[in-house]
């Protein structure tokens, strides 16, 4: 195992099967959910496109008037496609105009006529995933011809003007200097927007909004990039808040190589009703795994409320949770960014030693996933030195415990939006540490019975601790007592609560439909 760590192998097996018994309840409830951005979702892969005068999209002007008619829980293929084939057109988008202005009212078919409707709605959906289909292909074929990146850790860079086009020039800068993956951070509060943005934008709070066409214009940018270097450098945004599934939807379709998408994220951070969240994230998830996107998790928020020694064990029982909802609906290992942060208190004596055992229990824990290495946010001071110090020894942790992704730390952290030269000098950090350090991994291992292995088992020990717990109550009622990063959210409140409906016994809905079916084929072919 990476850095010869050695962990309790019945506990281990412990507590992925307490995992697995915390989340299946979540994740039933999830199955017989659906919200308003599922429903969006199915819409826009069946072809809905555009937005009205004041911004706001026709799929939430369609998913609405559908909503006021007959309710969302019969899901709103069948009313839509009854009602396209009942005026005698062919496009979504008018029928959405038409359905905005008051001009056509829905009802939920019966009889031949709710089978048209259903065939027609299984064709429009299944050709909006034939088109995420060839987007992936094409990724598989471009990273085929340009190659990946040539050493592990990925090093992976956050962009965040609120200009896309400024943000084109600074990736494509960022890709020269050696970033393997762009982050575009999303615009604050967009995740509580409960539509997506239309069109490329050119202001945003603290980042860039996330939209369609800010997607195909960074990824068309960095594929310019990536043939000027010859690797293929990769492209992250955020599925996440009150559109995840439409955001998974449209990054699919624009050959977004990466999504954060965290299970528990919205609701410890963005007061997101959990509800709510968990049924998203599922469908996102299953989307995610027919793009080829790889997720990364949102753990390393919890130690920026929670001290990072104290609730050391509840980012394990995030990361295993995580797992469970991940591989549930469809995600392979290689998609399974797990994780985790760089947050200890520095003036605490032995922290770096504490911050490798947390490291290398998350790396041997899980060894297949490529794991996402977080910087120093928490106890960055101001002080640029100290920062550029904290985010070398960062680095050396991250190359020493294996890690497969590295965010990169800025030393202007709580000063300032990182300049382009900021990112420069963190750059040449990261480059130092990998190059001078090479394959030192292989050299390293913490001693039999030493400290850092005494604290990885600890960890677990009372990840499993907590787990129980979990499993004796809920992992709705530990969400609501404020177990993950100190948040106290009760399953029925939060934001977004509205928008959720439990399915009827008639609910259809194509897209999971497609999905499942062709998940569980594939589960049977590998069992065979």
């Amino acid at each position: 195992m990476t850095g010869g760590l050695t962990l309790d192998p019945a506990l281990v097996r412990r507590a992925r099967q307490l995992a697995d018994q915390a989340a299946r309840p979540v994740i039933e409830l999830a199955r017989r959910h659906t919200t308003v951005s599922i429903e969006r979702a199915v819409l826009r892969l069946a072809g809905v496109t555009g937005a009205d005068p004041d911004g706001i999209p026709w799929v939430n002007r369609l998913v609405d008037a559908v909503r006021a008619d007959v309710g969302l829980e019969h899901g709103v293929a069948l009313p839509v496609f009854a009602a396209l084939r009942a005026e005698g057109i062919n496009d979504l988008t008018l029928l959405a105009q038409k359905a905005a202005a008051g001009s056509i009212h829905f009802q939920i078919p019966q009889g031949r006529s709710a089978s048209v409707a259903r065939r027609a709605a299984h064709r429009a959906v299944a050709a909006g995933l034939r088109r995420i289909d060839r987007r992936r292909a094409e990724r598989e074929r471009l990273i085929q011809r340009l190659g990946d990146p040539p050493r592990r850790p990925w090093i992976y860079l956050i962009v965040a003007t609120g200009d896309i086009y400024e943000d084109i020039e600074q990736a494509q800068a960022a890709a020269r200097e050696g970033a393997d993956i762009i982050a575009v951070i999303r615009s604050t509060g967009q995740s509580l927007l409960d539509y997506v943005p239309e069109g490329a934008t050119r202001e945003g709070y603290a980042g860039t909004y996330a939209t369609q066409e800010n997607f195909r214009l960074m990824r068309a940018a960095l594929d310019r990039v990536s043939r000027e270097l010859g690797r293929y450098v990769r492209l992250t945004n955020y599925a996440s808040g009150l559109c995840m599934p439409e955001m998974a939807t449209l990054a699919g379709l624009e050959r977004v190589d990466m999504m954060l998408n965290d299970s528990m994220y919205g609701i410890l951070f963005r007061d997101i009703n959990p509800i709510r969240t968990f049924t998203d994230q599922r469908f996102s998830r299953q989307i995610h795994a027919r793009a080829g996107i790889i997720i990364n998790t949102g753990e390393d928020n919890y130690l920026t409320t929670a001290d990072a020694v104290e609730a050391a064990h509840t980012v394990t029982v995030s990361q295993l949770l995580n797992e469970v909802f991940a591989q549930e609906a469809g995600l392979a290992d290689w998609q399974i960014g797990l994780g985790h942060a760089f947050e200890i208190d520095p003036e605490l004596p032995d922290s770096f030693r504490l911050e490798l055992a947390h490291a290398l229990l998350a790396r041997t824990l899980f060894p297949r996933y490529p794991l996402k290495w977080m910087p120093p946010t928490r106890h960055m001071t101001g002080d640029i030195f100290r920062g550029y110090l904290l985010n070398g020894f960062f680095n050396l942790a991250g190359l020493l415990t294996g890690q497969s992704i590295l965010l990169v730390g800025m030393m202007t952290e709580a000063v300032i939006t990182p300049w382009l030269s900021d990112r420069d000098l963190a750059l040449q950090n990261v480059r130092y540490v990998l190059n001078a350090c090479g394959g030192l991994a292989e050299d390293f291992a913490p001693r039999p019975d030493g400290f850092i292995q005494r604290r990885a088992n600890q960890v677990l020990a009372e990840a499993v601790a907590l787990l129980e717990r979990i499993c004796d109550h809920g992992l709705l009622q530990a969400i609501a007592e404020g177990t993950f990063g100190i948040m106290k959210r009760p399953p029925d409140g939060g934001r977004g609560l509205d928008g959720v409906a439990v399915q009827a016994d008639d609910y259809y809905n194509p897209a999971t439909e497609i999905l499942e079916q062709e998940l569980a084929a594939e589960r049977e072919e590998r069992h065979e």
